[in-house]
């Protein structure tokens, strides 16, 4: 399966590519962690997550089922990958043009968000701390209010740059990002 941006194309403000998020069905069967993924176009930057989106389900989700202090795939059955195809800088650090897989440590008090070049994995079975390309640190926003299904939203701020969050339980992490020159 093929996707591109003019699968959701959304014509606002004379922009012809605005912020998408879509959910993503390969067969008629509706599943627990369907496949959905978030994109947007900053300037001449795509930047495209892909990932599998698990419920909430009356589960405690960040402490519970997902322990603090170990390394996440940020998503349900294969890894949430995250590409782009211009450089970026992120947390002040340069991320070249690419596709890497997108992970994160949450903890009470702050989330490692982690790229690494292994972007095709089940899961975090194959992760390799030795192919991370990038690591910073973000705190948490906590709600009152629960998200059911983890959502990624990239959302262009300006003309050279945007945020990328995941929202899911009562936790959203973000983060900026710029085009870098």
């Amino acid at each position: 399966m093929i996707f591109g941006c003019q699968n959701a194309t959304n014509k606002k403000d004379n922009d012809s590519h605005q912020n998408h998020s879509t959910e993503v069905s390969s067969s008629a069967k509706k599943t627990v962690s369907p496949h959905k993924y978030a994109m947007a176009l900053v300037n001449d930057a795509h930047i495209h997550i892909d990932y599998s989106s698990p419920s909430v389900r009356g589960r405690i989700i960040f402490g519970g089922l997902l322990a603090y202090g170990e390394v996440w795939q940020s998503g349900a059955h294969n890894a949430t990958w995250l590409e782009t195809n211009k450089d970026l800088l992120l947390d002040g650090n340069l991320l070249k043009a690419g596709k890497y897989g997108f992970f994160t440590i949450p903890n009470k008090e702050k989330w490692t968000i982690i790229l690494n070049k292994n972007w095709e994995q089940h899961g975090k079975d194959d992760y390799d701390e030795e192919a991370d390309v990038l690591r910073f640190d973000v705190l948490p926003e906590i709600s009152e209010d629960i998200t059911e299904q983890l959502v990624y939203r990239v959302q262009r701020t300006s003309n050279e740059a945007g945020t990328i969050s995941l929202s899911w339980e009562k936790i959203t992490v973000s983060f900026p990002f710029s085009i870098a020159n």
